[in-house]
């Protein structure tokens, strides 16, 4: 098997322990390395025998090098995520030093782009890959220490405090949760996850709390966990307290003690490891013992999983999941010790580049009656990311697709989700000119005297002089329509709101307000803001919604030619592979909402059309909401830059009129 061969982005301490570990493997060697500092960029080569051909001082020229396979980024904790996408577009396989990202967001964009450029990407966790973890998970598996009940996991040292250190540097995400606190939380997830039959497991509650360096990070944090059928855990970690640095894997038989899970052998071998074992009363102790330093497992198993083709390490190595849900778990219990990372705040905000590949379709616009601005047809859903990180990440990779378009909501996360919207337009400079879809007049609000309360509060939060769409959230029956005609004619005659509309309102109340606007001189109503998508809804996602996918509708529609603006115009992910949908209550999950024999049959038409077009079967559904013969535009909710690029292709395909009609079962045949 040919070797991998490697290069190092940042030789810094850790770089020197990964190019040890590469040194002791068979199946990779370093030939290249970049760092803007050169002095320490000589030393690092010459220690490691590096060509000086090979010695690079910006990340681009290493990255053009076609000699180096894979990358190893082993930067400061805030350029792990930019580093590793720019590796991976380059081409290159990646190993990034924990943690990959810094919130869980970055984690996924990761993911999504090694797998559009068919690339390994692993997270380097070196105590995974050592063989004392493969042995803790055989003895759980073989029932040596009975079913598992609980784990205490400790990592901690003691570090005078520095501000100047990458340790208590907020501006470097410093602190000790992402520093150390990674290794106890990813070990109980792989453990119980192990002890379920799976490779790792999620947490139902994580309850944390910490103390504060003077900097602010979070200097030591514990946390308890609680899985399902009972197993619990309690994990530390500190940079200013030294801890017993050990787990304890308790069962009802017995338990199992890691004596030193987390460095054996860390800077030099043997990595020797001890495991005392208690099985029905009878104690033992287990050594492992290897000759190697602690990375060279790392970097053998990197290195032969890349030369094998393979894009993700085998167990107990984190998978790509596995990395994303040590995210979540992390953010969760970063955010219960009180540390906010800066990237999480306006000031702070930082910019993921790379998520979106070259060579999408152009997203088209429309132009909606009563508004002269040309807007996309597809608009981004703002009510699913409860971070402005996580939502930057989204948003800028919508912008840069060529997506202008935004829809939120006045009771979409109690405001929050306005208000860090608001902030992205903001601090992005793009308010003037993105089109933001506002929506207010949601029960028990939608009276025309709480209408422009609820807008001036919508706008302060998106800071935003107008809203360019206008839609009421909800209709009221016990009011008439002239009411809302006249209150949202003054909002327009104000310059507060553009084109207006009403969501969930019959096309009956649509066409009498609209009666009344012309006989009164006013502006009309210009769009329905309903749910359409190619299921049709068996039961309301929540109460009061209708569909517009039913024949009176759908024929108002067409012969007054009123613009359409869908919500969940991709049925909830309905018409995705179940394993491939995202996690909903149940109460609202595409099943719940869509699940009929018709539908059925609408997905399987979609599927069989989709495979003949070379797209999936919900790009299929999304063509056919665009695709209708009055003005058709569709909200749709990505929750990363990945999901964005996988509803573009609806773009480029074509429905006839026939396709249309047989795909919503108007027709046996094509």
């Amino acid at each position: 098997m040919q070797k991998t061969t490697w290069g190092i982005i940042g030789p810094g301490n850790i770089a020197h322990n990964f190019a040890k570990g590469l040194a002791e493997a068979d199946s990779g060697e370093l030939i290249a390395v970049a760092g803007r500092n050169p002095d320490r960029r000589t030393a690092f080569a010459e220690t490691y025998k590096i060509e000086k051909s090979k010695r690079y001082e910006t990340v681009g020229a290493l990255l053009a090098d076609s000699d180096v396979t894979a990358i190893y980024v082993a930067t400061p904790h805030p350029l792990h995520a930019e580093l590793a996408i720019q590796a991976l577009r380059a081409g290159k396989h990646v190993v990034v030093e924990k943690p990959a990202g810094l919130i869980a967001g970055e984690v996924v964009a990761i993911t999504e782009v090694t797998a559009q450029e068919n690339r390994f990407f692993m997270e380097g966790m070196m105590y995974r890959c050592h063989p004392q973890i493969a042995r803790v998970i055989a003895l759980i598996k073989n029932g040596t220490i009975g079913d598992l009940r609980h784990i205490t996991a400790r990592f901690g040292f003691s570090a005078a405090f520095d501000a100047t250190s990458r340790l208590f540097d907020p501006a470097l995400a410093g602190g000790a949760v992402l520093d150390v606190g990674l290794y106890p939380l990813s070990l109980v997830r792989l453990l119980v996850g192990v002890a379920q039959g799976n490779r790792f497991a999620e947490p139902q509650t994580i309850v944390g709390t910490g103390t504060h360096a003077q900097s602010g990070v979070a200097d030591t944090a514990y946390a308890a966990l609680t899985f399902s059928v009972g197993i619990m855990a309690d994990i530390a970690c500190a940079i200013t307290l030294n801890m017993t640095n050990d787990a304890v894997i308790t069962g009802t038989k017995g338990e199992i003690r890691i004596v030193d899970p987390w460095v054996p052998g860390r800077d030099a071998g043997p990595s020797d490891a001890i495991l005392e074992i208690t099985s029905e009363g009878a104690s033992r102790i287990e050594t492992l013992e290897d000759p190697r330093m602690l990375f060279a497992f790392e970097a053998e198993l990197a290195s032969r999983t890349i030369a094998a083709g393979q894009t993700e390490a085998a167990s107990p190595a984190p998978n790509w999941q596995d990395s994303i849900g040590n995210a979540r778990a992390l953010d969760q219990w970063r955010h219960a010790t009180g540390f906010e990372l800066p990237g999480e705040t306006p000031a702070g905000l930082r910019r993921l580049r790379g998520t979106i590949p070259q060579g999408l379709p152009e997203i088209p616009t429309a132009k909606i009656p009563g508004s002269d601005r040309d807007i996309s047809k597809l608009i981004v859903g703002c009510d699913n990311r409860d971070t402005l990180a996580e939502g930057a990440i989204v948003w800028d990779a919508w912008w840069e697709a060529g997506g202008n378009a935004f829809d939120t909501g006045f009771v979409y996360g109690g405001g929050r989700h306005e208000a860090l919207l608001g902030d992205w337009l903001t601090t992005r400079g793009v308010g003037k000119q993105a089109n933001i879809v506002v929506k207010g007049g949601h029960t028990p609000y939608n009276v025309p005297q709480a209408i422009s309360v609820k807008l001036a509060i919508s706008l302060e939060r998106l800071q935003l002089d107008n809203a360019p769409v206008y839609i009421l959230h909800r209709d009221n029956l016990d009011v008439t329509v002239g009411e809302f005609v006249d209150t949202l004619n003054d909002l327009h005659s104000q310059g507060k709101i553009g084109a207006f509309a009403g969501s969930t309102w019959s096309p009956a109340r649509l066409a009498e307000a609209n009666i009344y606007a012309a006989k009164h001189g006013l502006k009309p109503m210009t769009i329905l803001n309903n749910n359409l998508s190619l299921a049709t809804a068996v039961r309301p996602i929540w109460p009061g919604c209708v569909s517009a996918n039913d024949p009176e509708t759908l024929a108002f529609l067409r012969e007054t030619n009123t613009a359409h603006l869908s919500w969940s115009s991709q049925a909830r992910g309905y018409f995705r592979d179940v394993g491939d949908r995202f996690e909903l209550p149940d109460d609202t999950n595409p099943d719940a909402c869509f699940a009929s024999t018709d539908n059925q049959e609408r997905r399987r038409r979609a599927a069989e059309l989709a495979a003949s077009k070379g797209v999936h079967a919900q790009n299929i559904a999304t063509a056919w909401v665009l695709g209708q013969s009055f003005p058709s535009l569709a909200i749709i909710g990505p929750r990363s830059p990945g999901e964005i690029v996988t509803t573009l292709p609806a773009l480029t395909t074509e429905l006839s009129t026939n396709e249309c009609a047989w795909l919503n079962l108007e027709t046996a045949t094509l």
